[in-house]
Order: C-alpha cells, then structure tokens, then sequence
C-alpha cells in the first residue's frame, strides 16, 4: 500500500478494543517512529512517556474527569498511550548532551563541524527564548512534528490512534510527575484497535477538495 493510500485510509480512532493489545514488535517500531522524528536543529525539546500496563493507563485515566471525561475510556481502553511532552526550557545541559550523540554518532567530521552546529542550533534557542519569548510554544510545535510521525507511523504497522487534546493538562503533568522533572505535556496519543463500537469506523473520510487547499505555483 503506497503511503497516500494510507494517509486517505487512516483517522482518529473513537473506540478501542481494551482485549487486543500491540505486539512487542509493533510497540518497539512506535518508539523509534517517536526518537527519529525530526525537529528543528535537531534540538529535540522533548519527551515521551508511554503507558501500557492498566496501572499506568489508569493513573492516565484517573486524570479525565468532568469536561473531558468523554475521553477517559479511549485512554483506559487503548493498548499505549502516548504522552507527548516538551521542556519547560531549552537549557545548555540539554543542548550539550545533543551535542555529544552527535559526536558519538559521528556527524562531524572536525572540531569546526561540531562548533558550528552547536553555535547554529543554539542562535535558533536563544532567539526563541530570548527575542521572540515564545521558546515553549516553539518546543510543542516541535512535538506537534512527532505528532506526525506517529499518527502515519502507527497507520502503517496497522494500529489505530486517536491524537487528544482533551485533557487538563495540570493534572496529566501532576500524575506524572512532570514538572518536577522540567517537563510538560503537550498532547496525548491512544493507541491500539477500533472496537465495533467505533462509529467513526463507518463514517467516509471528508476533506476539502484539492483546489481549495493546494496553490500550485
């Protein structure tokens, strides 16, 4: 199946099937699709936490009450669950320890090489951190890129998804722990298998029509 086949195929996946769960495989392929997703200068402001045993899935859970409690079972049901966080900030530790995978990955090729990148990538942080102050909503747009990737990602290993925004960011970052470890959540991702119950399964895919979104210049 060729990758627009899938993009037109795949959506947000209303119910889950709580009795099937993703393979070892399928679950190793997610978190690779998570850490290669790509960033601006390769920055990586971000953060993954995943959960897949029902207590971890109900400490998620436990967090969707009143106005977003239509979206507790999705958590509770779905195999993984993906909690897509940023940094609270861009700090020169974090950019030193992407500076030193690249050496040990081998992207330079000489002391200039590495200068340079870690000279470019930290103008990029300090100009959203200091002249445009809008650092922490440049890191969620960053995982918003992440986003991406494992919506289409999870599509073609043939596991269902729905991305939320519906939740009280306060209480997902309190149950775990994140802002004590510099963290904040940005957005969740359920992942698993629609149930029949899924009436979004039955419902034809709508989009604008190509004229109206495309300018071909």
């Amino acid at each position: 199946m060729h990758i627009a086949d899938i993009a037109q195929t795949r959506y947000t996946t209303k119910a889950f099937d709580p009795s099937r769960k993703l393979s070892a495989d399928q679950a190793q392929q997610i978190e690779t699709l998570l850490r290669f997703a790509p960033s601006s200068t390769n920055a990586q402001p971000w953060h993954f936490v995943i959960a897949s045993s029902d207590e971890g899935k109900a400490r998620l859970a436990d967090t969707f009450a009143g106005g977003h409690a239509y979206n507790e079972p999705k958590v509770r049901n779905a195999s993984h669950v993906v909690v897509l966080c940023t940094r609270q900030a861009i700090s020169e530790e974090h950019l030193q320890t992407v500076l030193a995978q690249e050496q040990r990955d081998g992207r330079f090729a000489n002391e200039e090489a590495r200068t340079g990148q870690h000279k470019g990538r930290s103008h990029f942080v300090n100009l959203h951190r200091f002249e445009r102050r809008d650092a922490q909503h440049w890191a969620d747009k960053q995982a918003y890129i992440a986003l991406g990737f494992l919506l289409l990602g999870a599509a073609t290993l043939g596991v269902d998804a729905c991305p939320i925004e519906g939740f009280d960011q306060g209480a997902v970052d309190a149950a775990l722990g994140l802002r004590e470890r510099g963290l904040s959540s940005a957005v969740v991702v359920a992942l698993g298998f629609r149930s029949d119950a899924d009436f979004n399964a039955k419902l034809p895919k709508s989009r604008l029509p190509a004229d109206q979104v495309i300018t071909r210049i």
